[in-house]
């Protein structure tokens, strides 16, 4: 059964049940939206081909027949998601729950396209080959790839536009991946990826609209509004990193200044403590341990930094009015040191009922950027991007 020819009703259920489940056919109806009649009639094919399963009775001491679960199958099809930094490849293998089943990590010793897209495919040979397996597991083949970059990613397109830290651009890398796997791909931002994989089983479940901001080697921002990760017209949204915040003469990677990432990255902060102390070889670990010391030079930057987060993170709040702002990334290691700036400025900017939303402080390890990008390939099976096949009908 090929799912994206199924009716939109189908991948509600599908997905409804993906990120709540299980649930009671009742149950389902009204968190989807749809009659018990609409429900039996688009549950009734995803049973049939192994999608969904009845798991018995619901345990509710209502008269008459007890109802029964229904839940998602996560053996039914396997992901791999892969995130793509500038010297590293990690990849998950996921289920169709996106449980994880095994990781790897693999160095990238180059940032030639070539060069990363057959490291892509051996990465991926690994996961799905007998490592990705118990002993005597068969298991579905790998369903789709979801491969994410840092950013402007077109995912319709399966293009990265221009990867900064990467140095790429125009890079048709959905088809590259394909070509060199044989396994359907999709590519996006690692934010907008990450931003799922949060919706499904992180810190935003079940909330109607909430933002991630990340903070690294960029400043990145996925949006998530009424239920859906917002991707912008144009395959660009929630970049955060190059909001202007302030006049300051530092050049961001974009070739602005006053860019938030231009003061607030992890780069950005090691440049400026290196500039302020004369130490060239000051890495962030000597700049998070002279701010920790005391040294005021060192927390002087990293109070410039945390009222830069603290001025973008009230303009997410504004614009979208999220319940939620989960703050994560490798930054958050010294986030002591952000803190109270961030959430000053917050407080200062955040307008009206906006300064209500709460700020989450969540370390996400890279595997967990990896499960994002099989949450995504997952996502896409049941909702397929325009004029892109869902992939193949067989697995």
């Amino acid at each position: 059964m090929n799912l994206s020819r199924q009716p939109p009703s189908a991948a509600l259920v599908l997905q409804t049940l993906l990120t709540q489940g299980p649930l009671t056919r009742a149950e389902l109806g009204r968190r989807a939206g749809l009659s018990s009649g609409a429900v039996t009639k688009v549950s009734a094919p995803l049973l049939d081909d192994g999608w969904i399963t009845e798991l018995g009775p619901s345990g509710d001491r209502q008269p008459g027949r007890p109802a029964t679960l229904v839940g998602v199958r996560p053996e039914r099809a396997r992901f791999i998601g892969i995130k793509i930094t500038s010297d590293e490849l990690i990849g998950m293998l996921v289920d169709l729950t996106a449980a994880p089943l095994t990781t790897h990590r693999t160095p990238l010793r180059s940032r030639d396209v070539g060069t990363v897209v057959r490291a892509v495919a051996r990465l991926v040979r690994t996961l799905s080959g007998p490592a990705g397996k118990g002993k005597g597991e068969s298991g579905p083949a790998v369903h789709s790839i979801g491969v994410t970059v840092s950013g402007d990613v077109d995912g319709l397109s399966g293009t990265v536009r221009y990867s900064p830290f990467l140095d790429w651009h125009g890079v048709r890398l959905a088809a590259l991946v394909e070509e060199a796997t044989g396994i359907p791909a999709v590519i996006d931002n690692d934010v907008r990826a990450l931003t799922v994989a949060e919706q499904w089983f992180g810190a935003g479940v079940g909330l109607s609209s909430f933002a991630l901001v990340t903070v690294g080697a960029g400043v990145g921002c996925g949006m998530s509004v009424e239920g859906r990760v917002i991707s912008g017209a144009y395959g660009v949204s929630g970049e955060l990193g190059h909001l202007p915040v302030g006049s300051g003469d530092r050049v961001c990677t974009c070739g602005n200044t006053g860019c938030v990432e231009a003061v607030a990255s992890t780069q950005a902060i090691v440049d400026q403590v290196q500039e302020q102390t004369g130490d060239a070889d000051l890495s962030l670990a000597d700049a998070v341990r002279l701010a920790r010391a005391g040294d005021a030079t060192a927390r002087a930057v990293f109070t410039r930094a945390g009222r830069a987060l603290g001025l973008g993170i009230a303009s997410v709040a504004n614009l979208i009015g999220p319940e939620r702002i989960i703050i994560s990334g490798e930054g958050v290691a010294a986030y002591d040191l952000f803190a109270d700036e961030i959430r000053r400025a917050f407080a200062d900017r955040a307008f009206g009922a906006a300064a209500r939303c709460e700020l989450v402080v969540r370390p996400l390890p890279f595997e967990t950027w990896a499960r994002g990008g099989a949450a995504m390939a997952a996502h896409r099976l049941f909702a397929p991007l325009p004029g892109r096949s869902a992939g193949a009908t067989g697995h």
